[in-house]
C-alpha cells in the first residue's frame, strides 16, 4: 500500500496537478476505498484543530522575516561587504555566494527564499566577472539548501511538530551540521578552481579599508540571528514568539536604512500570503492523509514488515535514507516530509535512534532534494533567475559536486552521530 500510494502521487505530480491538491486528493480517495467517507466528515473540525497549532504561526513570521530582508536591501548589502571577505580564495565570489546564503540563512529559515534573494543578487556577476556558469549557478542552487538546516529553520519547525521533538534543541543540532557542510561547499569550490583556475573568474580587488567599511553592513543580520535565536535560549520567547521578535527587529534595521514605505510592506506582505497558503494548504492535506492512514493501519503494518526482516539498526537505516535519496528525485521536500515522516518516525523511534538525530539526518537529505533533477526546487529557482536563459541541465550539472559533498555528510552524520547532538546534550544536560 506505501508503495502504491507513492506510486500515485509521483504520477499525479508528474502531470503537474499541485503538490497541495495531489494530497488531498490522495486522502479524500483512500478515506472513500477503505472507509467510505467516513473520515471526511471530520475534515472540517480536523483542519481547524490542526491549523490553531501555535508554533505554525512560526512559519508566516519566518516568511515575512525574509521577504523584509529582501526588499528593504539588507541582503544586497550583506553580499557586497560578504564579498570584501571572501574573495580572495580559489573561486572568489563563489565563496561569497556560499557565505551569503549561510548568513542569510541564519535570518529567514527558508531555502527557496535564500536561493532566490542570493541568486538575484549575485547572477548578474557570472558574466561580468567570467565565471564558470554551471559551477557558479550550482553554488547559488546548494547555498540555497542551507536554509533549512542553519536555524532557525522552517523545516525543523515542521519536523517537531510532526513529531513532537523539541524546536530549541533541534535549532541547536543543527548549527554544527550546518556550519560543516558550508565549508564543504567552499571546499568543493576551491578544488575545482585550482584544478580548473580559469573558473574562477577575475580577480576582486579589496584591502583591509575595504573589509572594515563593509562590517556595518554585516551587522543586521547578526543582529536578526542573535534576536530569533538567542531570545529563544535567553529563555524569553518560543520558537513563535522569536520569530515575531524578528520580524519587529527587521522593521526597525528596514527604518534605520529608510527602506520601510507601504510599496515595499506590500511587496513583502504580498510575498509572505502566497508563500504560507501553500505551506498551509500542503501540511494540511498532508496532515489529513497520516490520519487517514494511520486509521488503515499502514504504519503498524510497516513497523511488522521492518521487523520480520530482522535487519540490524543501521542496515535499516541505509536503506531508509536510500528511500528519501530516491524520493527526492520526484517529490517536493515539504510534501515528502509531511507524508513520509509519521510512517518513517515511529520506526526510528523503535530502531533506538535519537529524535533531534534523525530530525538533523533528515533535513539533510531534504537540503538534497533540493539540488537533485528533476524536481530539485531550488534547480528551478535559479534556473528561474537567468536573465538571458539557458539550459536547465546547466544548474543540475553544477549542483553535482555538492551534492556529493551532502553525502559525506551523511556519511559523516551516521558515523559520528555527536555532531548534531553534543550542543543541545551540553546545553540541556
Amino acid at each position: 500500500m506505501p508503495l502504491l500510494i507513492v506510486v500515485i502521487m509521483m504520477a499525479l505530480i508528474t502531470a503537474a496537478v499541485p503538490v497541495g491538491a495531489v494530497l488531498g486528493i490522495l486522502s479524500l480517495s483512500l478515506d472513500e476505498i477503505f472507509s467510505r467517507g467516513r473520515r471526511s466528515l471530520m475534515l472540517g473540525d480536523f483542519v481547524w484543530e490542526q491549523s490553531i497549532e501555535y508554533i505554525l504561526v512560526a512559519i508566516p513570521m519566518f516568511i515575512l522575516l525574509g521577504e523584509i530582508m529582501l526588499r528593504a536591501g539588507i541582503a544586497l548589502r550583506m553580499y557586497n561587504a560578504v564579498i570584501q571577505w571572501l574573495s580572495w580564495m580559489p573561486g572568489g565570489l563563489m565563496h561569497a555566494n556560499i557565505g551569503s546564503a549561510a548568513i542569510f540563512a541564519a535570518s529567514s529559515g527558508s531555502s527557496v527564499a535564500t536561493a532566490a534573494t542570493i541568486g538575484t543578487v549575485a547572477y548578474p556577476e557570472i558574466e561580468k566577472r567570467n565565471y564558470h556558469e554551471k559551477l557558479f549557478l550550482g553554488s547559488l542552487a546548494a547555498g540555497g539548501t542551507l536554509g533549512i538546516l542553519i536555524p532557525p529553520s522552517i523545516n525543523l519547525i515542521i519536523y517537531g511538530l510532526l513529531t513532537d521533538t523539541s524546536v530549541p534543541e533541534l535549532y541547536l543540532a543543527g548549527i554544527f551540521p550546518g556550519l560543516a557542510l558550508a565549508a564543504m561547499f567552499m571546499a568543493v569550490i576551491a578544488i575545482a578552481c585550482l584544478a580548473k583556475p580559469d573558473w574562477g573568474g577575475e580577480k576582486v580587488e579589496t584591502s583591509w579599508a575595504a573589509r572594515i567599511r563593509v562590517l556595518p553592513d554585516l551587522l543586521p543580520p547578526v543582529v536578526l540571528f542573535m534576536a530569533v535565536v538567542g531570545s529563544i535560549y535567553a529563555g524569553i520567547a518560543t520558537p513563535t514568539e522569536a520569530a515575531s521578535i524578528g520580524v519587529v527587529f527587521a522593521l526597525i534595521i528596514a527604518a534605520m536604512n529608510k527602506a520601510l514605505n507601504l510599496e515595499m510592506l506590500k511587496a513583502a506582505f504580498e510575498g509572505t500570503m502566497r508563500s504560507s497558503a501553500m505551506i498551509m494548504l500542503i501540511i494540511l492535506a498532508a496532515v489529513f492523509l497520516n490520519f487517514v492512514l494511520g486509521f488503515m493501519g499502514v504504519t503498524q503494518a510497516m513497523l511488522e514488515t521492518i521487523q520480520e526482516l530482522g535487519w540490524t539498526p543501521m542496515q535499516t537505516m541505509i536503506v531508509i535514507i536510500c528511500f528519501y535519496l530516491l524520493l527526492g528525485m520526484f517529490m517536493e521536500t515539504l510534501s515528502m516530509m509531511l507524508t513520509t515522516i509519521p510512517v518513517v518516525f515511529p520506526i526510528i523511534v523503535h530502531l533506538g535512534f535519537d529524535p533531534v538525530w534523525f530530525g538533523i539526518m533528515i533535513t539533510v537529505l531534504m537540503e538534497a532534494a533540493l539540488i537533485t533533477p528533476p524536481i530539485g526546487i531550488n534547480l528551478y529557482v535559479v534556473h528561474g533567475i537567468r536573465a538571458r536563459g539557458g539550459k536547465f541541465n546547466d544548474v543540475s550539472v553544477g549542483a553535482v559536486p555538492f551534492l556529493i559533498a551532502m553525502m559525506f555528510l551523511i556519511a559523516v552524520l551516521l558515523a559520528l552521530p555527536g555532531i548534531a547532538t553534543w550542543l543541545p546534550d551540553a546545553f540541556y544536560g
